[in-house]
């Protein structure tokens, strides 16, 4: 029997397994909700006395707000699941109520978001609900202006920098990419711009633009900024998988195309253990809040695509994906494996 094989056999047994894990508990999903949500609100509402009353130094309360606005992303992401609740629609309200504070269109964001869980790690079905990713030779077949625009797209000031808030704050005010897929993004797009619209209006009028602005700005930069880095870490690492075609198999690329990233154990409790994210997409149904109980468990899925905080810094330069040698690789690597440094 041929590794491919074993892994494919091993990955399906696995999925089984973890189906055990998936019944969430109530009383703990309401108190992780809730714990969340308040403590959100009060440092919002802190950081808004301060601001109001000139007491700058309030304004480092943004950056707990933002963690936990960071964690209200993962509740929500849990509900587009179907994970947090058992029922179906109690998931879809709290999720869409969420959206309004997290900026992202529920109904809109889960259905692309299930598109890069169906087809995650394949190369043949790139694009949506995931960051753009080019492999060598089609980097090296674009003129120079692609090369420079994919270049600019992947460099860090604008992935890590400009992009998190155009696409919190800019690019979730409309379906972009199911702009033609029926009525429900664009529902779903409305009806969150509406949601956010009248609190905010409210606000200003409460407190000043200024204020408003002082508060809202650096914590919505600052989550959306997480949460961009986070969904890289999580698919762009050194020992990623990808394939396509025959060779794709979701449940291997579901293990092997998605990290562990082991964070320390605060980080790991307003990121909602999403770092473990190898073991969320091999079953997506989980509760965040059981997936380190799998990993006690099932302590051989610890090392499998396990990156440290340290170690994920060097993930930034991942650039381009070599079908040769089957891995990511630096732009720089790839001017040297041409033996044209200038390409």
């Amino acid at each position: 029997m041929n590794t491919g094989t074993v892994t494919e056999k091993r990955s399906v047994s696995l999925v089984g397994i973890l189906a055990r894990y998936r019944q969430p508990s109530p009383v703990r999903s309401v108190f992780e909700l809730s714990i969340t949500a308040v403590s959100f609100f009060t440092l919002w509402i802190l950081t808004a006395l301060a601001a109001v009353n000139g007491f700058w130094w309030g304004l480092l309360l943004t950056i707990p707000a933002a963690g936990f606005l960071v964690r209200l992303f993962v509740l929500q992401h849990d509900c587009g699941h179907g994970a947090l609740f058992a029922g179906r629609r109690l998931n879809d309200w709290i999720g869409r109520t969420i959206g309004v504070l997290t900026l992202t269109p529920y109904d809109y964001w889960r259905r692309t978001h299930a598109t890069h869980h169906a087809t995650a790690g394949d190369l043949g079905n790139r694009g949506m609900g995931e960051i753009s990713t080019l492999t060598v030779a089609e980097y090296r077949a674009l003129p120079w202006w692609g090369r420079m625009r994919y270049w600019l797209y992947r460099h860090p000031i604008v992935l890590f920098g400009l992009a998190p808030a155009w696409l919190f704050i800019f690019q979730y005010r409309l379906p972009l990419g199911l702009m033609r897929a029926g009525m429900q993004p664009w529902v779903s797009t409305f009806v969150t711009n509406l949601g956010i619209a009248l609190p905010v209006v409210i606000l200003i009028w409460l407190m000043g633009i200024g204020p408003f602005l002082l508060v809202q700005l650096p914590i919505t930069i600052m989550s959306a900024t997480i949460g961009v880095w986070l969904f890289y870490v999580q698919h762009q690492f050194p020992d990623t998988h990808w394939s396509e075609g025959d060779e794709w198999n979701f449940q291997s690329a579901a293990l092997h195309g998605s990290s562990h990233y082991d964070l320390p154990l605060m980080l790991r409790w307003f990121t909602g253990n999403i770092g473990i994210h190898h073991v969320h997409h091999l079953c997506c149904r989980v509760p965040f809040y059981r997936l380190p109980q799998i990993l006690r468990d099932h302590p051989e899925l610890r090392d499998i695509g396990r990156i440290t905080l340290l170690q994920s810094l060097g993930c930034v330069r991942l650039t381009l994906w070599d079908e040769h040698a089957k891995q990511l690789i630096s732009f720089r690597q790839a001017r040297l494996s041409a033996g044209n440094p200038a390409l």
